[in-house]
């Protein structure tokens, strides 16, 4: 069987059907150039510091997990293009925003371990605290009898103040001891500042 004949006229070659949202193109900056120049590829930002990537949650970190990889192959899909068709630039480029998208990946991970870490601790006092319910039954967090010891009773202020006191602190809450002021008194003035 003989091999087919390229058709090196473009008018006679058939029309390819692509749909535009096929996932292929994910790994291209853009869909109508194969690479981006090495002024595109050295325009990024700087990468995500372990700091800021605690303040995300688990949702944020997971999709910026997957955008960093997203990034990833699109600079090993443009750097195996140069290669094949030989370019010859682009490549400094195009090593240090992989280097920054590395670098964010691995705060992730560092944030990540430093979480697991934290929640096996967590586990472990959760285990020695009988108000904390663990076999996953019923409610998780069970408390005891709440007792305010700041609070006294009247026996309590008799016996310590004595019965004049307790007069004066009449109409005032009893966790606090203030004395009464005296209509007498009359607050200090302040020059203006």
């Amino acid at each position: 069987m003989p091999l087919p004949k390229p058709v090196l006229d473009p008018a006679q070659r058939s029309k390819v059907q692509v749909d535009e949202d096929h996932g292929l193109w994910g790994f291209f900056h853009a869909k109508d150039k194969p690479m981006n120049t090495p002024e595109e590829d050295d325009d990024h930002g700087r990468a995500w510091t372990v700091e800021e990537l605690r303040c995300k949650s688990w949702e944020d970190l997971h999709s910026l997990w997957w955008i960093c990889v997203k990034e990833r192959n699109r600079i090993s899909t443009e750097s195996m293009e140069r290669k094949r068709i030989d370019a010859g630039y682009g490549d400094y480029e195009a090593k240090r925003r992989d280097t920054h998208v590395r670098l964010t990946q691995r705060g992730i991970k560092q944030v990540l371990t430093e979480r697991f870490y934290a929640w096996q601790d967590a586990q472990k006092v959760a285990k020695s605290d009988p108000e904390v319910n663990m076999s996953g039954e019923g409610p998780a967090y069970i408390p005891s009898d709440f007792v305010d010891e700041d609070v006294m009773e009247d026996e309590e202020y008799e016996a310590i103040e004595g019965a004049d006191d307790l007069e004066k602190l009449e109409g005032q809450p009893k966790h606090l001891n203030l004395p009464e002021a005296s209509p007498e008194a009359k607050p200090e003035s302040r020059p203006n500042a």
